[in-house]
C-alpha cells in the first residue's frame, strides 16, 4: 500500500475506479445482470445491554463534531467535504455489525426472504466464489472481480456450494437496505443516520482518519511487526492476490481486532454498513448542523465503513469520513449493517 501522504494520489481516477459510480466497492443489482459476462482524551464508555436483539450496545454521548474529510483523502465525487459541524444527541448503537446468528433469529421469527433470495442472485467477489460456472449470471466489464451469482444469499455467501456453518459470529452479508429495514422493524430499532454512524465510528477522536486515530499502523502491506493489523482489508495485489496477512480472505468475526473508544468493533473494513440516509454527493454543503437526516429523496442509500476488499490501489474508503452508496435493493458479499435504538 501507499504511505499516508500518498492517499490524495488515489482520488478516484485510478484504473480500477468507475468515476460514474461506486461499483468498485459494491455493484448495484442492475449492474450485475445488464452487463455481459466476460481528538484529545477520550472517555471509554461501557457496553449497556443487548438492545433486545442479542447485539451488545455502546453509548455515544451527545456532542458536536466535525463531519467530513480534513486530510485530503476524499474520493473524487464522493462528497466528503466541506468539513462541517454536526450536533447529535446521545444514542445507543450496536457495538458490532448484525451477525449471522442474530439475522437467523429474525428469519426464524418472521419467515423473511431477503431480496437476494427473491431475485435469485447476488454479488460475489471472484476469489470467494463457491458455485458452478452456470451460476454466474453477469460480470461487469469495468469491475470484473464482481460476479452476479445465482444462489448467492446470506446463507450461501459464496454461492450455492458455500454455507455459514461455523460463521455465527461473522457479520451477515448479502443484505439489501430494504432487508435491513425489515430487520429493524422486527427488532424495534432503526438504521443509524449517516451523521450518527460517523460520530460513532470516530469514537470521540474528532477529525481522525481512522477509529483509532491518524496512524496507519498495520494497514501497510509492509507493516512492521510491532504494528498489528487494525482492521480487515485487502493485502497484496488487488484484485488477483490477497496474501491474507490479517488472517481473512472475506469476513472476519465481528469481535476481531480492537474496538474504538466508544466500544464499537470494526466500523472500518470487514463489511460496508447501510445507513438510513439517501445519498447525495453535494449534501454536506447544505446539511443542517443539528441531527441531519440526509436528503428528502434520492436513488441510492448511504453505505459507510469500507470492507475486506478495500485497498489503496483502488479504494481507500476504510476511513471514518469515507462515503459510498448503492440502490436499496442491491446486495453483495461485503455489505451488512448495524442498528440504533429508537
Amino acid at each position: 500500500m501507499s504511505t499516508t501522504e500518498s492517499h490524495a494520489e488515489h482520488d478516484g481516477h485510478d484504473e480500477h475506479v468507475d468515476p460514474a459510480g461506486h461499483d468498485c466497492c459494491a455493484p448495484s443489482r442492475e449492474g450485475l445482470t445488464l452487463r455481459t459476462t466476460a481528538a484529545g482524551p477520550v472517555r471509554i464508555l461501557p457496553v449497556t445491554g443487548s438492545g433486545g436483539h442479542g447485539i451488545p450496545q455502546s453509548t455515544v454521548p451527545a456532542q458536536t463534531f466535525a463531519m467530513g474529510d480534513r486530510h485530503g483523502d476524499d474520493r473524487w465525487g464522493d462528497g466528503e467535504t466541506p468539513v462541517h459541524p454536526v450536533t447529535v444527541p446521545a444514542f445507543e448503537i450496536d457495538s458490532t455489525s448484525v451477525t449471522n446468528a442474530a439475522f437467523g433469529r429474525f428469519v426464524a421469527a418472521t419467515g423473511h426472504r431477503t431480496e437476494a433470495e427473491t431475485f435469485g442472485y447476488s454479488a460475489v467477489f471472484h476469489l470467494a466464489l463457491a458455485a458452478d460456472d452456470e451460476d454466474i449470471l453477469g460480470q461487469p466489464p469495468q469491475t470484473p472481480w464482481w460476479l452476479g451469482v445465482a444462489g448467492a444469499d446470506w446463507r450461501h455467501p459464496g454461492g450455492r456450494h458455500s454455507s455459514i456453518d461455523g460463521l455465527d459470529g461473522h457479520p451477515v452479508v448479502h443484505i439489501s437496505w430494504n432487508d435491513a429495514q425489515e430487520y429493524c422493524r422486527w427488532a424495534g430499532r432503526r438504521l443509524p443516520t449517516e451523521a450518527e454512524w460517523e460520530c460513532a465510528s470516530r469514537g470521540g477522536l474528532d477529525g481522525a482518519r481512522y477509529p483509532w486515530g491518524d496512524e496507519r499502523g498495520g494497514l501497510d502491506d509492509h507493516a512492521e511487526p510491532e504494528h498489528p493489523w487494525r482492521c480487515n482489508i485487502w493485502q497484496g495485489d488487488f484484485p488477483a492476490v490477497n496474501t491474507t496477512a490479517d488472517g481473512f480472505l472475506a469476513t472476519a468475526p465481528v469481535h476481531t481486532f480492537e474496538p474504538n473508544a466508544y466500544g464499537l468493533w470494526q466500523t472500518v473494513g470487514n463489511v460496508w454498513e447501510w445507513c438510513a440516509d439517501w445519498y447525495d454527493a453535494g449534501y454536506y454543503a447544505r446539511s443542517p448542523e443539528a441531527s441531519p437526516h440526509g436528503p428528502a429523496s434520492g436513488e441510492q442509500r448511504v453505505m459507510r465503513g469500507g470492507s475486506f476488499l478495500c485497498h489503496d490501489s483502488y479504494c481507500n474508503r476504510y476511513r471514518n469520513a469515507a462515503r459510498s452508496s448503492n440502490t436499496p435493493d442491491s446486495s453483495m458479499a461485503n455489505t451488512g449493517f448495524r442498528t440504533v435504538a429508537l
